[in-house]
């Protein structure tokens, strides 16, 4: 690369400059230094006809050029230092550029696809892109995908009518809705116009809400349906106006297909009605390799299936700096930890309340603490900490923890003691004449008494979430309706929407569960809260789900539950 001072005049914008095609730029924060200095930096060019084209440095010409007009100096006598590119490849010297402004000032939406759409253009991969400006294909492919937007909306971003989130929404539009909002815009500027085109809020709903359902769209036959149908002016096309009744035929079809694929050994998740399914976020992979199947529900009653995606993940780089095989990834979580969290002192607090009536159990259990150790052989109490307010609460309120505390009331009068700082009867202090003073109170106790304070230690002294817990539970085989009941608690703590469908499946029967499976979550949860408490639906009664039967199960096969993972090495020693 050549070094070398060249008068202004003979300095061109290159159109290859990512910001050449905006107004005159902002050099208020370099004038001065110009002013004082000159130009310091030198700026790229590469040489053109008689002439050089700028490259990277188009704020330092304008400042140059303001001072030259400033100071009443010929533009000929100005010189500036430019460094030659030797290179004429436009893609270089589009990378060049792009690489200048973006480590001066963040560029916009529009401007990164521009700039990116160029590269690609002059021969460039997304893969050297991503490579060349530290961001990841997917965030290149994210950029690139505003190439379907209309003209009059990408002039309305530049002009500062639209913001970036209304640019990226309108991204997702079809033409016909592009050509509409087009349209809304213009008329904003007639006198008479109307209220213009929707933005924020208004433009999600104009997007993604309810359209009509046209009967090309059903999955199911459509003697199937009962209600009217409507035809537009030329018969042509037909209109469903039971929207309900569609819905609940539609869904039955969609449970079908997924049924369907899954049963070919494609994982399977169906999409919330209305979302859009983002391929750019995913790779394309076959089924033998992991590929997943994802089933698009659209508002206006369209199905699309998705097959052979899996979740975009980085490759990773090998030590010669190429790109080696990516990671495989973890199974998902099926619950989420506070939902996890919910179980574990749920179902702790129904082994400790079993406990009270085993005492042999609960003696030969404080054994193995004693031989094995365990986090809380200290001895001190399980704290019982919740991840959330309203678990904690429940806790409290249960049965399970009723009996206990009713039981601890009445072992602490019978030593005459008073509850530790923690609230039990375990100190946890290794106050040894306290230990001593009762050591000598147990020696006048029969049998049958000294075992009920072991089990009542024992429970206290239980780790929440551990193996030791699942294995009591294994041996007691409690009793878990008389303890505890599926609430709304644990309810809203349950995100993950197979497992809502199957739990559905089991408390109402599939043709409910399928007749829901593209409804939100908390639709389906409200359906198993009305049959919990009889409230509209039929009632059931002493309902325990997979989460709380011991041993431990659960309703996706794909997703991991760390409770149900840890118990499976000792399931069969209880069996």
């Amino acid at each position: 690369m050549e070094l070398r001072n060249i008068a202004l005049s003979d300095l061109r914008l290159a159109t290859v400059n990512v910001r050449h095609s905006r107004k005159a730029p902002d050099i208020s924060d370099i004038l001065p230094s110009v002013r004082a200095r000159g130009v310091l930096q030198p700026l790229l060019v590469r040489p053109r006809d008689d002439a050089f084209e700028i490259v990277a440095g188009r704020r330092r010409f304008f400042a140059a050029s303001r001072v030259a007009e400033e100071q009443g100096m010929a533009i000929d006598e100005v010189m500036l230092p430019c460094a030659i590119a030797a290179s004429d490849s436009d893609a270089d010297a589009v990378e060049a550029s792009l690489i200048e402004n973006v480590a001066r000032a963040p560029m916009d939406e529009l401007q990164e696809y521009e700039a990116f759409a160029k590269l690609l253009k002059q021969g460039r991969s997304v893969a050297e892109i991503a490579k060349t400006f530290g961001q990841t294909e997917r965030y290149i492919k994210q950029r690139l995908a505003l190439a379907g937007l209309h003209s009059a909306i990408k002039d309305a971003f530049r002009n500062g009518d639209i913001e970036a989130e209304e640019l990226q929404l309108l991204a997702t539009a079809t033409r016909s809705q592009q050509k509409d909002w087009v349209a809304a815009f213009a008329a904003e500027s007639e006198p008479d116009g109307d209220d213009g085109a929707p933005r924020g809020h208004q433009l999600k709903q104009w997007l993604f809400g309810t359209e009509q359902i046209a009967t090309g769209a059903a999955l199911f036959p459509i003697d199937a349906y009962k209600g009217a149908v409507v035809t537009d002016l030329f018969g042509d096309v037909g209109y469903f106006t039971d929207v309900s009744a569609f819905w609940a035929l539609q869904n039955a079809a969609i449970a079908i297909l997924r049924d369907d694929l899954a049963a070919k050994g494609w994982k399977v998740s169906v999409l919330d009605k209305g979302t859009r399914f983002p391929s750019w976020q995913y790779d394309e992979v076959p089924l033998e390799d992991g590929g997943e199947a994802f089933i698009e529900v659209r508002n206006n009653g369209e199905v699309e299936v998705h097959q052979g995606y899996r979740a975009y993940a980085e490759t990773r780089k090998g030590a010669n700096g190429e790109d080696t095989e990516s990671a495989p990834q973890a199974p998902r979580a099926e619950l989420t930890k506070a939902a996890e969290n919910y179980l574990a002192l749920h179902r702790h607090a129904i082994v400790r309340a079993e406990l009270l009536a085993h005492p042999a159990i609960a003696l030969r259990l404080a054994a193995s603490h004693m031989i094995a150790s365990s986090p809380l052989w200290s001895v001190k109490p399980d704290p019982q900490r919740a991840d959330k307010e309203t678990t904690s609460q429940t806790v409290a309120a249960s049965p399970a923890q009723a009996a206990l505390d009713a039981e601890r009331d009445a072992i602490l009068e019978l030593l005459q003691l008073e509850k530790s700082y923690y609230g039990s009867l375990t100190r946890g202090n290794g106050d040894a004449f306290t230990g001593a003073s009762l050591f000598a109170r147990l020696l006048t106790l029969p049998d049958e008494v000294v075992l009920r304070i072991i089990a009542l230690a024992m429970a206290e002294t239980l780790a929440a979430g551990s193996i030791l817990t699942e294995a009591a539970g294994l041996a007691l085989k409690p009793d878990v309706a008389r303890w505890w009941k599926l609430d709304d608690t644990f309810l809203d703590l349950l995100k993950d929407r197979a497992a809502i469908n199957a739990l559905l499946t089991e408390i109402a029967g599939k043709a409910v569960a399928d007749a829901n499976v593209s409804e939100a979550g908390k639709v389906q949860k409200k359906i198993i809260h009305d049959c919990l408490n009889g409230e509209g639906r039929e009632h059931i009664e002493r309902f325990v789900p997979r989460y709380m039967t011991f041993p431990i199960g659960h309703y996706d096969p794909n997703k991991t539950l760390e409770i149900a993972r840890a118990s499976e090495e000792i399931n069969g020693l209880f069996a």
